[in-house]
């Protein structure tokens, strides 16, 4: 019996492998061939706010030759993916109307978004200046209360390099509306200037913070023949996600690299490479850096780095918001003050991208210099109504020289739109300095109490923004 009963196992487990083969095989000829999903970027989500007046790129990834068709309201658009699986439609370009849209991607699955806006989108970027936290600023306990702002949308972008533009940013980025429970962690920077230009235009704004303290320029540029690790992973997949313009505060690393005048010509790499490829002529402004003691600012080294920002000013559609007067800390390279910072650069905006002409939105910034007996008169760009004193003292930080080239502290008058600079120890001066070092704090401004920037006079290469 012994025996028999193996057989019997035996024939058992040969009947049940065959069985089992038959189902595989079964199962391999019958079952469907499992699809992948149409997938969306990070970018493209539920809350998002779409940029309006421009037309509205979305895109995405799915089977090869799938065929996937784009809804928002009554428009329509169809694509098929690429052999890669890529697609990618525009749709039509939409008003700001205050109402909340669904956007609706169907290919073989079906993806909806929900709650989406139609208004006006900036992106911030550049080191810890503009990644600096709300709550760790001057007055947050009292903003981050009253950040109940619904029409206002935040997409944080976690920090990752890249060797090669990335397809997406890290998945758990997601756009949220502005409350005093999502806004803490927010660029304060980057949050007081949405704010403004909210309140200002009335529309809907989406803030988008792609930063990382510490980083130079580089790795966020783009070239036809290089692209930083920065600009890889956390700017290129946003694109072509709908911008209006970008917002920038960096510098001081590229201070401590000795870059001087040299960082007009990154910068401009800078600006150029990202509309290029963004596509986009887009509005581009940026913080001109502050004072600070640290002994990492070798002497000299700030003020050539200014006059490098100041001369960015010269590529089309860039501004710069001065902020020698916003230092709280000169020891602190982390200046806490970043209302005004943010509210500096809206005005930019508000002005230039906007329209508005009743908005002052520079400081006096050093036009050209005349030589009148033994003083030097001073002209400047963005007077406004007028110059004045910040603490009604006697202008400050002002100094003179002569052919030999060395620079005594100077007395400076007001006169009309101009400064006259002089010396009782020059006779026949040559040029004027004004701020110029790093623990400046100048209190030369105009009637709307915006700082005059630090400048020199000897072949002077800042621009105006005028």
């Amino acid at each position: 019996m012994t025996g028999f009963s193996n057989v019997l196992q035996s024939m058992k487990f040969r009947l049940a492998v065959i069985f089992a083969g038959i189902l595989v095989t079964f199962a391999l000829v019958d079952t469907p061939t499992l699809r992948a999903d149409v997938k969306l970027p990070a970018v493209l989500n539920s809350h998002m706010v779409l940029q309006r007046d421009m037309p509205i790129p979305v895109w995405g990834w799915a089977d090869a030759g799938e065929k996937v068709t784009v809804s928002i309201g009554d428009a329509t658009a169809m694509a098929t993916a690429d052999a890669d699986g890529k697609w990618q439609v525009s749709l039509p370009a939409m008003k700001a109307d205050g109402k909340a849209h669904s956007l609706t991607v169907a290919g073989n699955n079906t993806v909806t978004l929900d709650d989406i806006l139609i208004g006006e989108v900036w992106v911030g970027s550049g080191q810890s200046n503009m990644e600096w936290q709300l709550r760790n600023t001057i007055g947050a306990a009292e903003a981050i209360a009253a950040a109940k702002y619904p029409n206002i949308r935040l997409f944080h972008v976690k920090k990752v390099q890249k060797p090669a533009p990335a397809n997406d940013v890290e998945v758990t980025a997601h756009w949220t509306a502005c409350t005093p429970e999502s806004v803490p962690a927010f660029s304060g920077v980057l949050y007081y200037f949405g704010r403004k230009v909210h309140e200002e235009i009335d529309v809907p704004v989406g803030l988008i913070n792609s930063s990382w303290g510490g980083s130079p320029i580089e790795p966020w540029t783009v070239t036809e023949k290089s692209s930083g690790g920065m600009y890889n992973g956390m700017i290129a997949p946003l694109q072509p996600f709908g911008v209006r313009g970008a917002i920038w505060y960096q510098g001081e690393t590229n201070v401590i690299g000795k870059n001087g005048l040299a960082y007009f010509d990154k910068t401009k790499d800078l600006v150029e490479g990202w509309r290029k490829t963004w596509k986009s002529e887009l509005p581009f402004y940026f913080v001109q850096i502050a004072p600070w003691s640290g002994s990492r600012y070798e002497p000299g080294q700030l003020p050539a780095l200014w006059e490098a920002q100041t001369a960015s000013l010269k590529i089309p559609r860039t501004g710069m918001a001065v902020t020698t007067d916003l230092v709280d800390n000169i020891a602190d390279i982390h200046p806490r003050n970043k209302l005004d910072v943010g509210d500096r650069l809206a005005r930019w905006a508000l002005a230039k991208t906007y329209g508005k002409k009743d908005v002052v939105y520079s400081g006096p910034l050093y036009k050209a210099m005349k030589v009148d007996g033994n003083s030097i008169r001073v002209e400047f760009a963005h007077v406004a109504d007028g110059l004045k004193s910040r603490d009604a003292d006697a202008l400050s930080e002002f100094q003179i020289a002569g052919s030999d080239g060395n620079f005594v502290n100077a007395e400076a008058k007001i006169d009309g739109n101009t400064v006259v600079v002089s010396s009782s120890e020059v006779a026949e001066p040559k040029a004027v300095r004004f701020g110029w070092h790093k623990l400046a704090n100048p209190n030369l401004v105009n009637s709307e109490g915006l700082p005059a920037s630090p400048f020199q006079t000897d072949n002077w290469q800042g621009g105006t923004g005028e």
